[in-house]
């Protein structure tokens, strides 16, 4: 059978610790991260490159950071895009103020700065949690984007507070063009995923977990609870920093307050959502989703609800259905789309002898 696990056993310690146990998925997993970097610009074009694949892995890069906090350590957040426009502003500041310096190196700056205003929203943590925590999350987000505003410095005191993106060099080579930019992206979302996968199946992970379930329960024996959840804010940060610089140097190209508001807090909070919290795959799925959907819905209404339905009510439907699949999803499926890919995986494996 294509799937069967039989015969592949764990005999020793690093086995059984493999991020891919099975030998099917080590194989699919190159096989997929062959066709990224070779079929994909092969067969891509630039549209596909700017509008679909580079905001599918920046959304997905920022759905994982939000979803370790999360998902994985149970705090609630609504402060993401905060942590991305702190990740953006501070990169963009970092390679003018310093010329000469490597891109990638004022993108992990501007990891660096994000995570450490995580460190400084998640204090209330010790003291807060659950919808309080929330609630200052949300302070946060609008203090960030109000100090961006506020400051024209961050801005280099252009008058309309709209910057452009400084040319995407890295080591010698530019990486200006679609393809360039999603071969970038591809390139510093994928170690962070691997980072990701090896920090929640370590000891962090595990105290993450106990944390998440009960974290009365999680400091009687022995977790240190305070420590797990700034180390929470400060990787979950690090990496939505991260992406906010992603989305600002090679999606949009620009880089501006506004790009980062409470909506794409919202955003990214779905991705986890619908896509599954506590699941590295469900950020992938969920950001495809919320990619895909709008791009299916003016397709479909090019094609059968021309004059039916006026083009500027298409981002109110695109609303409705992203509410009306939280509720769906909240009800019907809380684990999101991973849950229903692990049950496919699951036929897979005893297939055909059972469908």
């Amino acid at each position: 059978m294509f799937y069967l696990e039989s015969g592949q056993f764990a005999t020793a310690y690093r086995q059984d610790r493999r991020l891919f146990r099975l030998r099917q998925q080590r194989i699919g997993l190159w096989l997929t991260l062959l066709a990224a970097y070779t079929v994909v610009p092969w067969l891509g074009n630039d549209y596909w490159f700017s509008a679909i694949l580079i905001p599918f892995l920046v959304l997905s890069l920022a759905g994982l950071g939000l979803n370790l906090l999360t998902g994985y350590a149970g705090q609630l957040s609504l402060g993401s895009a905060a942590f991305m426009a702190v990740g953006a502003f501070t990169t963009y500041n970092l390679v003018l103020r310093l010329p000469g310096l490597p891109l990638l190196v004022g993108v992990a700056g501007g990891g660096l700065a994000a995570a450490l205003i995580g460190v400084l929203v998640g204090l209330p943590s010790a003291r807060i949690k659950g919808f309080y925590l929330l609630v200052s999350t949300l302070a946060a987000q609008f203090f960030v984007q109000w100090a961006l505003t506020k400051f024209s410095w961050f801005s280099n005191d252009s008058a309309s507070g709209v910057i452009t993106a400084p040319p995407l060099v890295v080591a010698g080579q530019d990486f200006s063009s679609p393809l360039g930019r999603y071969l970038l992206t591809l390139s510093v979302a994928l170690p962070l995923v691997w980072l990701a996968r090896n920090l929640v199946r370590g000891e962090l992970g595990r105290y993450w977990m106990a944390v998440r379930d009960m974290d009365t329960a999680a400091a009687v024996i022995g977790i240190p609870v305070f420590k797990a959840k700034l180390l929470a804010f400060a990787i979950s940060s690090f990496i939505l920093g991260v992406a906010g610089a992603l989305w600002a140097f090679t999606y949009l190209g620009t880089v501006e307050p506004h790009g980062f508001d409470l909506n794409r807090s919202f955003q990214v909070l779905f991705i986890i959502i619908i896509g599954g919290m506590g699941s590295i795959l469900g950020n992938f799925l969920g950001a495809a989703f919320i990619v895909l959907l709008p791009v299916a819905l003016s397709v479909l209404s090019a094609s059968y609800l021309a004059g039916w339905l006026p083009s500027g009510e298409l981002e109110n439907l695109q609303k409705i259905i992203f509410g009306a699949l939280i509720i769906v999803f909240l009800i019907k499926e809380p684990d999101g789309l991973a849950r229903l890919w692990r049950q496919f995986a699951a036929r897979v494996r005893v297939w055909p002898l059972r469908y």
